[in-house]
């Protein structure tokens, strides 16, 4: 027997339809690229974005078609979040920071048919357009005309938007219908992607509405840090919308000072990032203070907030911070910490202990680990295994790619590739990437904790450690260490000592290097890939 409910579809332009009736004159800020400030309301999104659906139809797009976008988070992008899948494309979001090989790879593999840039990282596109052949037309936003180009069949964003009726009837009632997508770093092998359907994303936007998720209400203003292009800015702009909470868009100002800036001018309440963006933010306001105090949320995922940070922003600035984890593959949110009642009589510095840990999976999504031997292990808070994830927004394979058993079980888990532990009472801490761990004489040496410690050094900014090749014990730990600006004496005695109080002897890392920089990934994270090839002469690369 069935439930005698209405068949109501989940679909992307419900949010929007949403926002539109109940929080109409809520606001949405950018900056723009020339230091002004962009606003307008969710009823100017409402009307821009249907009219851009309209336009698309019109200019024979069909459902399911993909649609590119290369730009900065802003009221542009925002619009091709909502009017590309309103038509019923694909809004396949582009990482600006990859090289124009990878870009192009992309672009073909995901046959876009249009692709819509930021007049601002035009010469940024140019190379990557000339390694294409499936674009049929660009479209050109934040300009009044079309500039010098080497694209061809290039439009305008207005012109195009100025096409479309005010009274679009929305096409998509199939929820299952495909709405966005967005391909993983590629840091091993290309590039896949990871294809969203309306249903996923508007049961992900209901998850991180939660409670006990990121628990955005009409009363916040958001600051997304993270990129559009990034599993389309972790949800935000649909998060935001259905809560009906305001936004400042940074545009391309993701340096520490304008982000320290808006928090104090807007009163931000949500900001969302990776940890590189939160130390530089860290470290400007201890030499330039800012008033942060109206944030209630700072979450950071994408990759391990260390302690030490968190303690700073908690203990010194008072910022609460929010630890979520998530990946591409899940859309992205799949767990975020808080503390609970049964936190309430721990000391201070045991409540950062918690909080160090990535936290309980949010409702709608499953967690379990399991060994080698795919035999899933017990939640004690110290065995480590293999995450694997299951859940409405996760996806079941990747696109034009059939199911594999390096990333799906026989039995319909996604293996993320993180190793963890989870404690009785569901808290999860990632320990180290499958890739990352260091495995010594039999023995596992977990990169992330040493990394940890290391960044709570108090001459130490950034810290990343890798194995390196041992005859006698296989892999030992490698320490990268980039000293705090100005610092000349940090040692290599000094961190060892400073590691000891942590670590048994056989786990420090028996060479440490001093450089200026550690290597980034596109979506911030460290890449430890490339310290492999500069540091194992690719032994281990």
């Amino acid at each position: 027997m069935h439930g005698l409910m209405m068949d109501y579809p989940l679909t992307i332009d419900r949010i929007l339809e949403h926002a539109n009736r109940i929080y109409g004159d809520r606001q949405i800020y950018t900056k723009l690229p020339n230091g002004s400030t962009h606003t307008y309301t969710y009823a100017d999104l409402y009307r821009r974005a249907k009219r851009l659906a309209s336009a698309l139809s019109k200019r024979g797009i069909q459902i399911g078609d993909r649609l590119g976008t290369f730009g900065w988070n802003n009221y542009q992008h925002m619009e091709l979040y909502y009017g590309i899948p309103g038509c019923g494309a694909v809004c396949h979001t582009l990482n600006i920071r990859l090289f124009a090989e990878q870009v192009a790879y992309i672009i073909e593999h995901a046959e876009d048919r249009i692709v819509f840039i930021d007049a601002s990282l035009l010469k940024l596109f140019e190379p990557i357009a000339a390694q294409v052949s499936c674009v049929e037309q660009y479209v050109l936003y934040g300009v009044d005309s079309v500039p010098e180009t080497t694209l061809p069949n290039v439009l305008l964003y207005e012109d195009l938007i100025a096409e479309g009726d005010d009274d679009y009837p929305w096409p998509v009632t199939d929820e299952r219908t495909a709405m966005g997508m967005c391909y993983t770093s590629g840091t091993t092998g290309d590039p896949k992607g990871a294809l969203y359907s309306h249903r996923s994303m508007y049961l992900h936007t209901i998850g991180m509405l939660q409670a006990n998720a990121a628990a955005i209400t009409s009363a916040d203003m958001i600051l997304p840090v993270v990129p559009q292009f990034h599993v389309m800015s972790w949800g935000i702009p649909f998060a935001a919308a259905l809560a009906g909470a305001e936004l400042i868009m940074p545009g391309p100002f993701l340096q520490p000072g304008p982000l320290a800036d808006m928090v104090q001018d807007y009163k931000v309440t949500v900001v969302t990032g990776v940890p590189t963006i939160w130390m530089g933010v860290y470290q400007e306001v201890q030499k330039n203070p800012r008033d942060l105090s109206s944030i209630r949320a700072l979450i950071v995922g994408g990759s391990a907030m260390p302690r030490s940070m968190i303690e700073a922003y908690e203990g010194k600035l008072g910022v609460n911070v929010v630890h979520a984890w998530g990946m591409t593959e899940m859309s992205p949110l799949g767990t975020i910490c808080h503390l609970s009642r049964q936190h309430e009589g721990l000391s201070q510095s045991e409540q950062w202990d918690v909080k160090a840990k990535q936290g309980t999976p949010i409702g709608g999504i499953e967690l379990r680990i399991v060994d080698g031997d795919g035999q899933e292990l017990p939640w004690d808070g110290a065995t480590m295994g293999e995450l694997q994830v299951r859940g409405p927004w996760v996806i079941k394979q990747y696109f034009k790619r059939e199911p594999s058993a390096e990333s799906f079980t026989s039995d319909g888990w996604f293996r993320t590739g993180d190793v963890c532990t989870m404690t009785p009472d569901g808290y999860m801490q990632i320990t180290d990437r499958t890739k990352d761990l260091i495995k010594s004489g039999g023995e596992w040496i977990s990169s992330v904790d040493l990394e940890n410690a290391l960044i709570a050094h108090p001459l130490v900014r950034e810290a990343a450690v890798i194995a390196i090749p041992d005859e006698k014990w296989s892999e030992r730990p490698m320490a990268a260490v980039v000293p705090i600006e100005g610092q000349t004496g940090l040692n290599v005695d000094d961190l060892q000592a400073h590691l000891s109080a942590h670590f048994a002897k056989w786990m420090l890392p028996d060479k440490f290097v001093f450089i200026t920089e550690v290597p980034k990934t596109s979506t911030g994270k460290f890449d430890k890939k490339v310290l492999r090839q500069q540091y194992t002469d690719g032994k281990l690369a």
